[in-house]
């Protein structure tokens, strides 16, 4: 736990990476691995991950990110799209999956389904646009973790103009909308703001234990 920690306090936000210096092939997929085990309401995982690493899409998505060099130095980029709207199809096809995985028939998982369907399906669609995009900040959180553990530098970026990489990324049109952007790869020796005093509210200020 205490290496835990000590990789939390070595990584921060990088601005500037190495752009000589790529992630190996297990590198990326222990990330994907860690994304799809994040934790996510229900199970459910309302979002597509698409990881960038074509240099000619990131100098498109670099554009469309107000020219910030991570988009193009980073290793890879993953770029979370939320489902900006579901139905019934979102529960049925987790439902059906989880069937499979359990090896049970799917009436089997028929409670389930309905509180799923109860508690969310009669949302106004900005409430489930809101929960799903909630639900990819999880997933968020659970990449810049597990990149820590790793000594894989990255940096969440939620400056750039999302209907532009709808385009780019083909999401124009789709139930899904780019809502935060995460770059990876290794921090370049230039890069200053790996020097700075990490800052963080104290413990009495964020925490109340009752």
């Amino acid at each position: 736990m205490s290496k835990y920690i000590e990789h939390l306090n070595w990584r921060y936000a990088t601005k500037q990476f190495d752009a000589n210096k790529k992630l190996s092939e297990d590198q990326l997929q222990t990330l994907i691995d860690a994304v799809q085990l994040s934790a996510s309401s229900y199970g459910l995982q309302p979002y597509k991950i698409l990881v960038i690493k074509d240099d000619k899409i990131k100098e498109q998505l670099k554009a469309a990110g107000y020219n910030q060099s991570q988009f193009t130095d980073a290793s890879a980029i993953f770029v979370f799209a939320h489902q900006t709207d579901f139905g019934a199809e979102l529960v049925d096809s987790y439902i059906d999956h989880a069937a499979r995985i359990k090896q049970v028939e799917t009436g089997a998982l028929e409670d389930y389904a309905n509180l799923m369907k109860n508690s969310l399906l009669n949302l106004p669609q900005e409430a489930k646009a809101g929960w799903t995009a909630r639900q990819a900040y999880i997933a968020l959180g659970n990449l810049l973790s597990a990149a820590a553990a790793h000594q894989i530098d990255t940096c969440p970026m939620e400056g750039f103009d999302a209907d532009a990489f709808d385009k780019i990324l083909g999401l124009a049109n789709t139930n899904l909308h780019s809502v935060v952007v995460a770059a990876a790869g290794y921090r370049s020796a230039e890069d200053q703001t790996q020097h700075a005093a990490k800052v963080r509210r104290p413990q009495e200020e964020l925490f109340e234990i009752l």
